[in-house]
């Protein structure tokens, strides 16, 4: 703060030291004007310096006694510097203390892919809305990367914000968000003062006897956070290596997103808070209205939807004219009657392979079955194309390619995958499969679900959504559960 000689009447000059130089903000202290009382005895007191030896009032506590930066030594100067602030206050028009904002940070086990943590993210969400009703908070974005799926070489995927898949202004119609580059910048720096690792009772739970709580325990596994020479915790943070988080304890828990609010509200006072292991928490209200209202805010980026629309458009002769999927750029207007879409002329399939091939082998099929299957279901509805989604190695789709000659898949150049980056691939695979005359999937895979969801927005009839490939062995090929869409 630079001083001002006595009876200068310019505005102050304030510059941060994290700012630079050229970047200053200019603080008027006179009565603006048009207020106050023109030509009248508040004129005298404008621009009037503090008093020597004493310096400004800072603030004044509920009960009136005024506190500043050095006590008054005696009672009539004490009472001169309450006259003096009084007088101030009259002059300076009244301005409501802005709320306090709290900020709500989260992470998920490093394992987990893109498809569950847009999940996680509709779970913590729930909690949000909870923290909203008592206090203002906002939710921070995890960055993404450093995925197990994204393995595409020689491209850097790490701290990618949401803005690289989702759209800002559509997830912010549901609940305030920023990415974590500006709460770096709302904040102060990159430090998160409590962390809560979450993780379940070290005891279990007897079948029969579930009950939602959550507990302050000691940590069950070693934590994945370590001291610096500052005494600050080291940790992943996204892939931001300058992060610090101030303090980290873990919780036992086991219950809903909403039951960690108590202790958001009342067990600390920490401006800035992060979940980690936020999968740990389960769905306040799974497939209600408020899970819906989330999961339709969460808009594609839309770079990323012009990029399948206009592949559809050249190889599959599909637009949202002919298919019936027209699309409204406010969720909130958007309200389609189930069974109106139709889908462009192609079977959309989601292909799972790599390791679902060991973890799911009794309800995967061979790539001959799937082929099978694929070909009934072109017969069966009369469709010519096969739009592909799948993780297969080269060598799979290669085959693939030889039995299935009708098959079409969105085969980035290096250009574009460096630019949409492998989330971005997934995005555009699950938007051209989401508006499919027909859709099958693979059992139990977060890709899928995601691809139903979008389905279920778009207005198509289940019976052409809610299906998937069967094991060779499957006995009982029970079909995906319908859950339907909740305005």
């Amino acid at each position: 703060l630079r001083r001002r000689p006595r009876g200068d009447c310019s505005p102050w000059i304030v510059s941060f030291a994290w700012l630079p130089a050229q970047h200053k903000v200019r603080v008027a202290t006179d009565v603006p004007k048009g207020e106050g009382d023109p030509g009248g005895a508040e004129q005298s007191h404008r621009c009037q310096p503090p008093a020597p030896d004493r310096r400004p009032l800072l603030r004044e506590p509920a009960g009136g006694r005024a506190v500043g930066g050095r006590a008054a030594t005696s009672t009539a100067r004490g009472r001169r510097g309450r006259n003096k602030a009084a007088s101030l206050r009259r002059l300076l028009p009244a301005a409501a203390a802005a709320p306090r904002t709290r900020y709500l940070l989260y992470d998920v086990n490093p394992p987990e892919g893109f498809n569950l943590r847009r999940d996680v993210y509709v779970r913590i969400a729930s909690l949000l809305k909870t923290l909203l009703k008592s206090e203002n908070w906002v939710l921070v974005l995890p960055p993404w990367g450093r995925l197990y799926h994204w393995q595409s070489p020689d491209i850097l995927q790490v701290r990618i914000p949401w803005s690289a898949f989702f759209d800002l202004s559509s997830l912010n119609k549901n609940i305030p968000v920023i990415e974590y580059e500006q709460f770096i910048a709302e904040s102060g720096g990159p430090f998160i003062e409590q962390v809560y690792v979450l993780q379940g009772y070290a005891e279990g739970w007897k079948e029969g006897t579930w009950e939602e709580k959550i507990d302050e325990r000691p940590c069950i596994d070693q934590l994945m956070y370590s001291k610096d020479k500052h005494e600050y915790y080291r940790g992943w943070f996204w892939g931001y290596e300058e992060t610090r988080g101030l303090n980290v304890s873990c919780l036992s828990v086991q219950g809903s997103a909403s039951i960690v609010a108590p202790i958001l509200l009342k067990n600390t006072s920490a401006q800035s808070v992060m979940l980690d292991r936020a999968e740990n928490l389960l769905h306040d209200h799974y497939g209600g209205k408020d899970y819906w209202n989330t999961r339709r805010s969460m808009v594609f980026a839309k770079h990323l939807r012009v990029v399948g629309d206009e592949f559809r458009n050249k190889y599959l002769q599909s637009t949202d004219e002919a298919d019936r999927t027209h699309y409204n750029e406010d969720w909130t207007q958007m309200k389609v009657k189930t069974g109106t879409a139709l889908g462009g002329p192609y079977l959309g399939v989601h292909l799972r392979r790599k390791d679902f091939i060991w973890g799911h082998r009794e309800d995967v099929p061979t790539l001959q079955g799937a082929v099978k299957k694929i070909r009934s279901l072109l017969d069966m509805h009369k469709l010519e194309k096969v739009f592909l989604a799948t993780d297969a190695v080269e060598e799979e789709v290669e085959l693939l390619k030889k039995l299935l000659p009708e098959m079409v898949r969105f085969e980035p150049t290096w250009e574009e995958l460096e630019l949409y980056k492998d989330g971005g691939m997934a995005v555009i695979d699950q938007w051209i499969c989401a508006h499919a005359r027909y859709f099958i999937g693979t059992s139990v895979s977060t890709f899928s679900f995601r691809i139903h969801e979008e389905r279920e927005i778009l207005g198509f009839d289940p019976k052409t959504t809610y299906n998937r490939f069967c094991g060779e062995k499957e006995k009982n090929c029970e079909q995906p559960t319908h859950w339907k869409i909740v305005y």
